[in-house]
């Protein structure tokens, strides 16, 4: 018998009274049922004493959380030392280094992690906790992209590989109480969103994606270098990165960007460097805009309406639907009909993906977009079968709940629970056990129900709860 708070335990217990002692050789039956009672009495009594009693160990279980990584190791972005470099000894002695993990690995961190970022080769995760260390790194690290990490050979020298979740020193006022909400991931920098001090950047900023400006021929290796941006007309809820420019969206609806506009992704009207964070206006100036997404040089923005804007590189059909331009430096407004009211918005390299009200995701852009071999290009959204995702006759309440986008492939979580992957999986970053692209939406098998997901260039990490 099973229920809903967990797993089911079934001892055989007596109602009352404390257990009669035994002798070596006497049943069950020689204490609980005297002689001198009748048949009946004894069946009886029997089965008083035999009551199941059912202990629901899930009722008071906690869940754990639990971190999932996979995908292309040698960076050291998947946080597992072992399989870049395999010790002389313990359990990972005589092993061969390994490249790609196809499938979920779990990763052994000691703290309660709430969000995650993928960038190009390294990985930043946070917790929302108030103990001193609130950030770890992993991975490529020639830029400083995870901050300083100081060699244990030459205290003067810095780690350009962390090969495991390492400590981010972060030059906060108030240490003990400021929190970190989010973490983003660019190509060569990275993005910490905190509660009441503002947005700190590390790692290269070669095109002002740092919100600072630009040094000429700066070194970013080894550098002890975290700016802190709080130049904003409100507080900032959202910090996304690009590959190589910064968006960021306040408590007021508003976008502000930094960094470089060749492709027009900062959306200020030119395709020059910005390296401070400015307010965007376009199309999206005053709209109460409630997210925004990017990862390569493509942006989109979501309104509390349901509106969708997009700027940015248009040479794979991104915006091919209202204009012909490749590169479009001002947000503008996506008339898509038939999709509904739209929930939340997720960017690639070269495709894109919104999901509606509805639990339904449209894709469209070029490449693998999830609707098989034949769909490669698309200008306007195209449904994926909600079929793909789960629901069924026997299932008719299944819905995607969240979309996530890396550069080449996309992912999907589904309010029962379950993680679906599509796009090209480049160094098995899809998880999914095989290095096969994979052309419509495949569920990823993991112990554990994942909560939100990271995607990388070729690794991804996932944050879940066991299931008891």
């Amino acid at each position: 018998m099973a229920g809903a708070t967990g797993k089911v335990v079934c001892a055989w217990a007596r109602r009352a009274g404390p257990p009669l002692p035994r002798r070596a050789g006497a049943s069950l039956r020689t204490h609980w049922t005297p002689a001198r009672k009748s048949r009946s009495q004894r069946e009886a009594a029997e089965a008083e004493a035999e009551v199941p009693v059912f202990q629901y160990l899930g009722q008071r279980a906690r869940r754990v959380d639990r971190i999932f990584t996979w995908g292309f190791s040698y960076t050291g972005a998947l946080g597992v030392p072992s399989f870049v470099q395999p010790s002389a000894d313990g359990p990972a002695a005589g092993r061969k280094p390994r490249a790609i993990q196809s499938v979920p690995y779990r990763l052994e961190l000691d703290a309660k992690i709430s969000s995650a970022a993928c960038g190009y080769g390294f990985t930043l995760l946070s917790s929302q906790t108030k103990d001193i260390t609130k950030v770890w790194g992993m991975g490529l690290n020639k830029d400083s992209q995870l901050g300083f990490h100081r060699s244990r050979r030459n205290q003067k020298k810095g780690y350009e590989y962390v090969l495991e979740p390492s400590p981010v020193p972060l030059p906060l006022d108030r240490p003990q109480e400021t929190r970190v909400l989010q973490v983003a991931c660019g190509r060569a920098h990275s993005l910490i969103l905190t509660d009441s001090e503002g947005v700190l950047s590390m790692g290269n900023n070669s095109y002002g994606q740092c919100g600072r400006t630009v040094v000429s021929n700066e070194v970013y290796s080894e550098s002890h270098k975290v700016h802190r941006m709080q130049d904003f007309d409100g507080r900032v809820l959202q910090v996304v990165c690009g590959q190589d420019h910064s968006l960021f969206l306040t408590d007021k609806g508003e976008v502000y960007s930094c960094g470089w506009g060749a492709d027009g992704q900062t959306g200020l009207g030119h395709y020059n460097i910005t390296s401070s964070p400015t307010k965007v206006g376009g199309a999206i100036a005053g709209v109460n805009i409630v997210q925004v997404a990017t990862y390569g040089d493509f942006c989109l923005a979501v309104s509390a309406d349901g509106d969708l804007f997009g700027w940015g590189n248009s040479e794979y059909l991104q915006l091919a639907s209202v204009t012909e331009a490749t590169q479009v430096n001002v947000p503008t407004y996506l008339p898509f009909s038939g999709i509904g009211k739209i929930k939340q918005v997720a960017c690639g390299g070269t495709g894109s993906a919104v999901l509606n009200d509805k639990g339904n995701v449209f894709v469209w852009g070029y490449g693998i977009l999830g609707k098989g071999p034949n769909l490669m290009e698309t200008a306007l959204p195209e449904l994926i079968p909600p079929t793909l995702f789960g629901l069924s006759d026997f299932s008719p309440d299944v819905r995607v709940a969240r979309i996530f986008c890396g550069l080449s492939q996309f992912a999907a979580l589904t309010n029962k629970g379950e993680l679906f992957v599509w796009g090209k999986n480049i160094r098995g970053c899809l998880g999914i056990g095989r290095l096969d692209d994979q052309y419509f939406p495949w569920r990823v098998t993991m112990p554990g129900e994942p909560v939100q997901v990271a995607c990388g260039v070729d690794h991804m990490v996932t944050l879940a709860k066991s299931f008891i």
